[in-house]
């Protein structure tokens, strides 16, 4: 078997078994497959939810007022107790950790992007144990990524993984609810991430975490089009993680795109949230979709929101289906004045031009 970077994303059910506390006997044997993994030649990468519940559990609190200074309080509390037990279970096999925390600040920002890239690679090439959160102490709405499926996909890129593995309290996508439908059926692997596939997410089964089968199919989706292929299934399952390493049909494996995106066009997909978004006609969009070519203004026919040059923003089709996203060469009051014109025009229109296109091809990605 080839050498493979693998992230491992673990829930809140996951670690605490449906309980208030964390299930150290059980995060033992998670450690433990990791461990044999890493000796095998493989590099780990943990991306663990469990901040929150460890703090709770270590001040005894198990009722609070579900407020987001009590959240940030028990999360400060819980980061340190959550990082010393996986420390101390690591230990157990002379491996060392690193602790990542991440918000959507530490992502939005290019070279703050770059910088976190450069961190994860130096713990894997020093044979250490990234072991990744969000920074929920200080992370506010603006600034949070929301959910530990999507970091692990931001953080899989981070890693240039071969591998996102979502352990969760499921053993995979359904052909249906399956608490509630006896007929529902696992899929078993899923080539593309339609609409219909999106359809069939449901919400978590325990409540206990942020993140439901919905956030899971989003990470599925940002890490399958970086080249990275994704797994999902249920925590509890019997040596899970070193199956699924070795190719066993075990919950839902997603494949990757056979021609993944280069590192930019990884941050384009993965880094900032969009700040706007502009229509464009039929025209365009065979040009940017089929034809790999750059947004023109001749082609967009619509802008919607506000946001400056630079920023990234969605592009959607005649139907308001949104068919890529990439970085505006012009802000939302340049686009709106050189909506529907030749590029040739822009300098007479705003009496300054930064380029005959829109959005170039190389700073587009396409859906």
């Amino acid at each position: 078997m080839s050498k493979q970077t693998i992230v491992v994303k673990l829930g809140t059910s996951v670690l605490t078994a449906g309980t208030s506390k964390l299930d150290r006997a059980h995060m033992v044997e998670l450690v433990r497959q990791c461990a044999a993994l890493h000796k095998a030649g493989h590099q780990v990468i943990i991306v663990t939810s469990g901040a929150v519940a460890a703090g709770r559990e270590h001040l005894a609190i198990p009722n609070l007022a579900t407020t987001v200074a009590n959240k940030q309080m028990l999360a400060a509390v819980g980061q340190s107790q959550l990082l010393l037990t996986w420390e101390n279970l690591f230990n157990i096999y002379d491996l060392h950790v690193g602790q990542m925390l991440l918000t959507r600040a530490d992502l939005d920002d290019r070279e703050r992007f770059l910088n976190a890239r450069d961190t994860m690679r130096a713990l894997l090439k020093h044979r250490i144990i990234p072991i990744v959160n969000e920074n929920d102490a200080v992370a506010t709405s603006e600034i949070k990524v929301g959910d530990n499926d999507n970091l692990s996909a931001l953080a899989a890129i981070l890693g240039e993984a071969n591998l996102l593995l979502l352990l969760t309290d499921q053993s995979g996508l359904f052909t249906a609810d399956p608490r509630n439908n006896p007929d529902a059926k696992l899929i078993s692997q899923v080539s593309e991430i339609t609409d219909e596939i999106k359809a069939l997410a449901g919400d978590s089964i325990s409540g206990l975490g942020t993140g439901g089968m919905a956030t899971k199919l989003q990470a599925a989706d940002i890490a399958t089009r970086a080249g990275i292929e994704v797994v999902i299934a249920a925590g509890q399952e019997d040596l899970v993680i070193k199956r699924v390493v070795e190719g066993e049909a075990i919950g839902t494996r997603f494949l990757s795109k056979k021609t993944p995106l280069e590192h930019r066009k990884q941050w384009i997909l993965a880094g900032p949230p969009p700040a706007g978004q502009i229509a464009i006609d039929e025209g365009a969009q065979r040009a940017v979709v089929e034809k790999s070519s750059s947004l023109l203004p001749k082609g967009i026919s619509h802008v919607y929101g506000e946001f400056s040059r630079g920023e990234v923003i969605l592009v959607q089709d005649s139907n308001s289906r949104v068919i890529a996203r990439g970085i505006t060469r012009y802000s939302s009051a340049e686009i709106q004045a050189i909506k529907g014109l030749h590029s040739d025009q822009i300098e007479a229109t705003l009496g300054y031009a930064y380029g005959s296109v829109a959005i170039h091809r190389d700073d587009l990605v396409t859906f």
